[in-house]
């Protein structure tokens, strides 16, 4: 029977003191399923990519390379880097995971287990569902999270859970038909990704997640994003269609990233 691979996209912005505990995730039950690892480092100004590199030399049992971007794309553009790699090298999925160890890609192991990646075109990390798990995670953001994913479905007319957390995935071949590269480069990219299921016809699951926060630095301006988010979601509700159009403030013809850990 073939064997599914299955590349772990780490996206990381100056999280050095984070970093290296997301690595450490990375047992041998989770290197069981996941074949390659990239950490994709967005021009981060701290110790990001000196953490990736001192912890690849104390584990070289484990598939890592680290990216550089070649500019700042956001959030939104590592995404792309990641996806284009994926339908590059020919994996069948690949798990995104944030690096400011928020979530734990141990939450995911019934997803391998049970391949629900063959049964689905994306497998979506939930933090508001029966069986999610939140820790020092405000009231407040909760409350306003749980608004907007019942916004959302109400336009989408499907069940919605999250919208965006730090742990997903999404199979190769949904991604083969370049759909996301008009999508916003900023942390906006995965409510795009939501809509995009629903017009797209993706057959989505949503799966409860633990999600903590300790010592991460937000870099979401809440108030600007939430203002954004509502105009997007309008002009879906106006236009389904609008979902093919340009999300981008800067318009880029390539997403490009320097490989730094060969």
């Amino acid at each position: 029977m073939k064997k599914e691979r299955i590349l772990l996209f780490i996206p990381a912005y100056n999280c050095e003191e984070q970093i290296v505990r997301v690595l450490s995730q990375l047992d041998s039950e989770v290197l069981s399923y996941i074949e390659e690892v990239i950490v994709v480092n967005n021009q981060s100004s701290d110790g990001t990519e000196e953490a990736v590199l001192g912890f690849k030399r104390e584990h070289e049992d484990i598939p890592l390379k680290l990216f550089r971007n070649n500019e700042n794309y956001g959030l939104g553009g590592s995404h792309k880097v990641a996806f284009n790699y994926c339908i590059e090298k020919g994996f069948d999925a690949v798990v995104v995971l944030h690096g400011d160890d928020q979530g734990n890609i141990h939450d995911f192991l019934p997803v391998f287990e049970k391949k629900l990646y063959d049964k689905y075109d994306c497998v979506l990390g939930a933090r508001f569902m029966p069986g999610s798990r939140l820790i020092g995670y405000s009231l407040f953001r909760t409350l306003g999270n749980i608004v907007y994913d019942f916004l959302f479905a109400a336009v989408l007319k499907r069940r919605i859970f999250d919208l965006g957390s730090g742990l997903n995935l999404y199979k190769g071949e949904m991604l083969k038909s370049g759909f996301y590269k008009k999508f916003p480069d900023d942390l906006t990219f995965n409510y795009c990704m939501v809509m995009a299921g629903a017009y797209y016809g993706h057959k989505c699951r949503f799966y409860p997640v633990s999600w903590r926060e300790t010592d991460q630095v937000s870099n979401v301006k809440m108030g600007s994003q939430a203002i954004r988010v509502l105009k997007m979601l309008y002009g879906y509700f106006k236009n389904p269609a609008s979902i093919e159009g340009e999300y981008r403030a800067e318009q880029r013809e390539r997403y490009d990233a320097e490989e730094i850990s060969s």
